[in-house]
């Protein structure tokens, strides 16, 4: 499975909206049985969540978290699903083995890193995990800083980091709360990617098309890349005043690989 740059929440207690979150132009959906849904509603969702199949797109549940009631149902629930699995409040890297070792695999395992806990425990997270996921808000909140760039800086490059150190896909990026500010969703996608972030979580599906582009390079990224590697050579030149050699073509790669005109 490619991994996913823009998958979209839907509350699981909504099953009405699957089909529709699947249609809106991200690229996997995220059937939620935490946040979205009050504790009365979580059975009828984990019910529909393990029935889901959205077609034409990937598929995750977002469990609820590791310790609250309502885990191990979820998890005994989802085990015969195809869908990847989410986990909130990763900090226990026990807690991801079990999921592992209930789902088999070959199946995703996102670990969702929403705590100063987790954040510590980042790098051995990613050991167990496909992926690593940053809750900004939830992060902040824990830690009572500001849920600012400057503030969340160093948080988002751990998670790069320790993504980059285990050798799995590049983590995604929290969600932008402001819905209707699709400027705003371009501008935190761009900077998460300029980050070193391979996606970004979203909870609307108008803000699909601002991350997608945030994390699309622009032109004149494409333009320098191909620019770059139209010099060839395999050692070092100079192209335009640059030095050129391989870690800037790997760079040059990348960029094109993004635009889908590698």
């Amino acid at each position: 499975m490619t991994a996913p740059i823009a998958p979209l929440f839907v509350p699981g207690n909504r099953p009405e909206r699957f089909a529709k979150a699947a249609a809106s132009g991200a690229d996997a959906v995220i059937i939620d049985l935490e946040d979205a849904v009050a504790p009365e509603d979580k059975a009828a969702a984990r019910r529909a969540a393990a029935e889901a199949r959205p077609e034409g797109v990937p598929l995750f549940v977002r469990l609820n978290a590791a310790g609250t009631p309502w885990h191990a149902e979820d998890l005994a629930a989802l085990s015969g699903s195809p869908a990847g699995i989410l986990l909130p409040k990763a900090e226990d890297p026990a807690a991801l083995a079990a999921i592992r070792a209930a789902i088999g695999p070959d199946r995703p395992l996102v670990a969702l890193v929403e705590s100063v806990r987790g954040l510590a425990a980042a790098r051995e997270l990613a050991r167990g995990a496909s992926r690593l996921a940053f809750g900004s808000i939830d992060y902040a909140a824990d830690l009572g800083c500001a849920h600012t760039r400057e503030a969340l800086l160093a948080a988002r490059s751990e998670l790069v980091f320790a993504s980059r150190l285990a050798g799995i896909d590049a983590p995604m990026d929290g969600v932008t709360a402001t819905i209707g500010d699709d400027t705003l969703t371009e501008e935190d996608a761009r900077h998460a990617a300029g980050l070193g972030f391979g996606g970004k979580l979203l909870i609307h599906p108008r803000q699909v098309a601002a991350a997608l582009r945030g994390f699309a390079p622009e032109a004149k990224e494409v333009e320098w890349a191909r620019g770059v590697l139209a010099a060839g050579g395999d050692g070092a030149v100079q192209v335009g005043g640059m030095m050129i050699d391989a870690p800037v073509r790997i760079r040059a790669e990348r960029i094109l690989a993004r635009a889908g005109k590698g």
